[in-house]
Formats: structure tokens, C-alpha cells, sequence
């Protein structure tokens, strides 16, 4: 049986006339952690969303485990066992911390039921003491917090996380890094964007780097920390 998680092959989207993804070829393996980079504009929210049928691509396959999911709307698609944390958060603000987690809660593809309410307060201490707050009431590193535990509710077998630290206190960033750190070990496949290159690429196993719509990296995070002139070349301001 295949080990592969999510593949596009051949994608191209479109918003409007502006061409934005060119072919991109993507996958990613069960467990498996990628850090999905790029200067702002060069695709990488694009291509999660197509990904997911967010912004249905014009040309291209989508492959969930093997399965054909082109046509099929978003939602199919993350009740195959893809958890997304959209840019911006996307909490419930009038719900309590409570609700939100547990609105969300469901087993997994495989009825696994490993991440319980009460294992998501051990991760999230931070949230425990927070439970009766609305979620508009919680400080953005919270608001993080919640929505990814919300996210493990479901019992995904893939996570992606797009800005998981923008405008956050490096105090509280470095919290988040611990716990996406330790989501990985679970056996969770991550997608994660981030502008932290160090911490990214420190915790996910291959790196894929786009240029303007078009994958021009795509190798194991070693790589990268041993030639620092590929951020440079790719990344640097």
C-alpha cells in the first residue's frame, strides 16, 4: 500500500487572468514533514488551496492515498483526514475555548482517537486555564493555540499550517514550535509555512522552495542548513 498522503501533479491556477501556479508537481508522504517556502506573492497559499479545492485549479490532478480528489469539493477532502490553519486563524470569537475544541472533535480515518480533549489541554496548558473565555478573548498566541488544537481534534493524518507564528511574541512562537514540533512525532504529516526559515526547516524533513508559481527546490532540510546560500538565493529580502 502507498505511503503517499496528497499529491498534485501538474497544477495550474489561476485568479482571474494572473497565471500564479505553473505545473507545480507536489506530494508528501504519511509522517512526513515539509516546509513549504518562498518570498510573499510566489504561490505557497495558492498551491495549499489548490491543494484542497479552496481555488480549484485549472489544469492538474489532485491525489488523496492514491484516490482521484480533482473534482471533489473541499470538504471531502479534509474529512479524508487533512486539517488546515488557514493564515488568520479562522476561530469561532463568540464560542468559549471549550466549544470551539469541541465542536470540532471526531476519529480519524482510521476511527484512531488519539487526540482527546483532555490530551489537547495537556499540549495546550496555556488554553486549560482558559476554557470558559470566548475565543475574541484570547491573545493572538491563544487564538494559535486553539486553532491548532482544534485542528487535532479531528484526528487528521495531515496538518498544514500556513503562517503558524506571524505576529506572534517570539516567546509564545517558540511555544508553537515546541508543540508543531511534537505534532510531527506523533506520526502527523505537516505542511508548514513560516517565515522563520531556522525553526521550519529545524523541525520538518524536505523543504520545497517556489519561485514565482514554479518549484525550484525540493530536497531534505539538510540541504539548506548546509548551504545557507539557497535561503540567499530564494528567500533573502
Amino acid at each position: 500500500m502507498s505511503n503517499m498522503l496528497l499529491e498534485g501533479k501538474e497544477i495550474h491556477t489561476y485568479y482571474g487572468d494572473s497565471h500564479i501556479l505553473h505545473g507545480v508537481d507536489f506530494h508528501i508522504q504519511k509522517g512526513e514533514g515539509i516546509a513549504l517556502m518562498g518570498r510573499n506573492g510566489m504561490g505557497k497559499t495558492t498551491l495549499i488551496k489548490s491543494l484542497l479545492n479552496i481555488v480549484k485549479p485549472r489544469h492538474g490532478r489532485i491525489l488523496v492515498k492514491g484516490d482521484d480528489y480533482t473534482d471533489m469539493p473541499t470538504y471531502r477532502i479534509a474529512q479524508s483526514g487533512i486539517a488546515y490553519v488557514p493564515e488568520g486563524r479562522g476561530i469561532f470569537p463568540n464560542l468559549s475555548v471549550r466549544e470551539n475544541l469541541e465542536m470540532a472533535a471526531r476519529s480519524g480515518t482510521d476511527g484512531q482517537l488519539d487526540w482527546t480533549f483532555d490530551r489537547v489541554m495537556e499540549t495546550f496548558p496555556r488554553l486549560s486555564e482558559r476554557l470558559g473565555h470566548g475565543g475574541g478573548q484570547l491573545s493572538g498566541g491563544e487564538q494559535q493555540m486553539l486553532t491548532i488544537g482544534r485542528a487535532l481534534m479531528t484526528n487528521p493524518d495531515m496538518l498544514i499550517l500556513d503562517e503558524a507564528t506571524e505576529g506572534l511574541a517570539p516567546k509564545i512562537a517558540h511555544e508553537i514550535w515546541k508543540i508543531v514540533k511534537s505534532v510531527g512525532q506523533s506520526g502527523i504529516a505537516c505542511i508548514i509555512i513560516d517565515k522563520n526559515h531556522q525553526a521550519v526547516t529545524s523541525i520538518c524533513h524536505r523543504a520545497v522552495i517556489l519561485v514565482k508559481g514554479q518549484v525550484v527546490f525540493d530536497d531534505r532540510c539538510e540541504v539548506i542548513k548546509n548551504n545557507p546560500d539557497i535561503i540567499q538565493k530564494y528567500l533573502g529580502v
